[in-house]
């Protein structure tokens, strides 16, 4: 949503959906700055034992664990670790472990916010000099005001050409 009215805003010349948008990229920094933290388990974070992905509702970790590439996914029959309504499954063959996956793309998440954060400043700072030194048509200008002129007593005559 906030994407869509930076877009909005960029295309209507509005400064405060800029903002708004370049707010947005902040939190989305600091989630995947913590996305990554989470998969690399910096500090106290563990995989293992955190399920603060799913609000300790599942056992379920990432997409990419099954569908990464070359990953081959084979179920488990009868296995006494499944919950009721769970299935246990053994992933092998991956190119490159869903959480270096998930760190990569968070990285880039925070790469194009980022630009996306220096864009949103400069083009709403354009946009709020652009208010200010807005000339009316007939009112005022950049020079300041100025005064209407006095009219001519000179009455105009129409000239006509020979020719």
């Amino acid at each position: 949503m906030a994407v869509i009215l930076g877009v909005f805003g960029t295309i209507q010349y509005r400064s405060k959906y800029l903002i708004l948008y370049a707010v947005w990229l902040v939190l989305w920094v600091g989630w995947n700055a913590f996305i990554i933290c989470f998969y690399l388990e910096v500090g106290h974070l563990s995989q293992d034992r955190d399920f603060i992905m799913t609000f300790n509702t599942s056992l379920h970790r990432s997409w990419w664990m099954e569908n990464g590439p070359g990953c081959l996914v084979t179920p488990v029959m009868n296995s006494n670790l499944a919950l009721e309504d769970h299935h246990v499954i053994t992933v092998t063959g991956c190119l490159l472990d869903y959480q270096y996956i998930e760190v990569v793309s968070s990285a880039m998440q925070i790469f194009l916010a980022l630009f996306g954060f220096v864009y949103a400043c400069y083009v709403s700072k354009v946009f709020m000099e652009e208010e200010d030194s807005f000339d009316f048509i007939g009112g005022f200008d950049s020079y300041g005001y100025q005064a209407p002129q006095k009219m001519s007593h000179l009455q105009l005559q129409p000239l006509y050409t020979s020719g």
